[in-house]
């Protein structure tokens, strides 16, 4: 089986999710060919880089026009035509013709739009074909990677739909998609995750001797609070370690480093899975993978306050099912320390957390692909 996941470097979220989807593959089907593609970059060799720049740009100090598109387009309809749709179609269609994939998943909103578009194309009146003569044609996977249900998501020639949790499900369903194509399967996490909660690591199993564990994360840019203070009084918890993940800000890491006895600063990290299974807390933006890798390793989140719409719809989400608070500032150590001091509080996160993994219909993609390959076999 042939299998293309689309994706874009929006953030890190999508292409986490990506890379998760690949892995959880390639351990199902190990005989299936599974390429994660990001899209953008193939379609603009040219100006991805830039395009990305400016992305980043805008989230991190223009995050009002951010907020401004994403109100806008949430008002709209399913099925809306991207941005530069004629140059990304015509990438895409000489994309998927060369690499004749049996399934494309699509874990960012443009891919999504793109390949149902594409679709809407091959069945025109002038078919596409591939490379090998044959039609072009696939099973198209739309992975949901926030706790919402904007309709940029959402494309009429989806096939399947993966998404976070019931109440997207439901959402998706009152706004008039097929309930049969949509699959409560959470966000995808990297196996390493699930194998956490497996294996009973994770806040539930420490003991009450030892130091407290807390973990801030500032996301792959590295945002986190510039003011000493909140480190100082970070260091002064009593009976806690802290580690700061600052990603890539290089500069913030060359700041913090080594300044207070109490805390760790670690840059870009590949493994954080090793950091979750040791917290009891973390303090992380409310980024949709996030959320799901903190309730696979069930470790309470504290949320800086979202500015980001889509991160508010997280953020909201998380309240809801009481997995975790949003904090009233960013400078929020009191709070950190208030809950860290509440065994009860963290405790009913925690397993309101594991409750939310169990509803999740675990080997929902791997029995699709399955079905889809016996689907192929019998046309071929």
């Amino acid at each position: 089986m042939n299998i293309l996941i689309l994706t874009g470097k929006f953030g890190m979220g999508h292409w986490s999710a990506a890379q998760s989807l690949r892995q959880q593959l390639l351990g199902s089907h190990p005989g299936a060919s599974v390429e994660v593609v990001d899209f953008p970059a193939y379609a603009l060799p040219n100006f991805s880089g830039l395009l990305y720049k400016f992305f980043n740009l805008m989230v991190t100090r223009g995050r009002h026009i951010f907020n401004m598109y994403y109100r806008i387009t949430g008002k709209g309809h399913p099925d809306a035509h991207p941005p530069f749709e004629g140059i990304f179609l015509e990438r895409l269609t000489q994309l998927l013709s060369t690499q004749c994939p049996d399934v494309v998943i699509a874990t960012h909103p443009l891919c999504a739009q793109l390949a149902s578009r594409l679709k809407d194309k091959a069945k025109g009146s002038i078919p596409i074909h591939t490379e090998d003569g044959g039609p072009l044609h696939y099973f198209l996977v739309t992975c949901v990677t926030d706790v919402s249900t904007h309709p940029e998501w959402i494309n009429h020639n989806t096939d399947c739909y993966l998404v976070p949790s019931g109440d997207i499900r439901r959402s998706m369903e009152k706004g008039g998609v097929d309930p049969a194509l949509i699959c409560v399967t959470g966000i995808p996490v990297r196996e390493e995750f699930r194998r956490l909660n497996a294996r009973g690591e994770g806040q539930a199993m420490h003991s009450d001797d030892r130091k407290r564990e807390l973990l801030i994360m500032g996301g792959g840019l590295g945002l986190l609070p510039k003011d000493n203070a909140f480190y100082e009084a970070l260091n002064r918890i009593p009976h806690t370690h802290t580690t700061i993940i600052t990603g890539r800000n290089k500069r913030l890491y060359r700041r913090l480093r080594g300044r207070w006895e109490n805390i760790q600063v670690e840059g870009y990290v590949g493994q954080v899975w090793d950091y979750m299974a040791k917290a009891d807390l973390i303090v992380s933006k409310p980024g949709g993978i996030t959320l799901f890798e903190a309730i696979f390793a069930r470790v309470p989140i504290l949320s800086w306050p979202p500015t980001l719409q889509n991160e508010r719809s997280n953020a909201r989400w998380m309240v809801e099912k009481g997995i975790g608070w949003v904090a009233g500032s960013e400078n929020c150590a009191g709070e950190i320390q208030e809950i860290l001091l509440d065994k009860g509080r963290l405790s009913s996160a925690a397993y309101r957390m594991e409750c939310i993994r169990r509803q999740l219909q675990a080997g929902t993609l791997n029995r699709m692909m399955d079905t889809v390959y016996r689907e192929r076999r019998i046309t071929a």
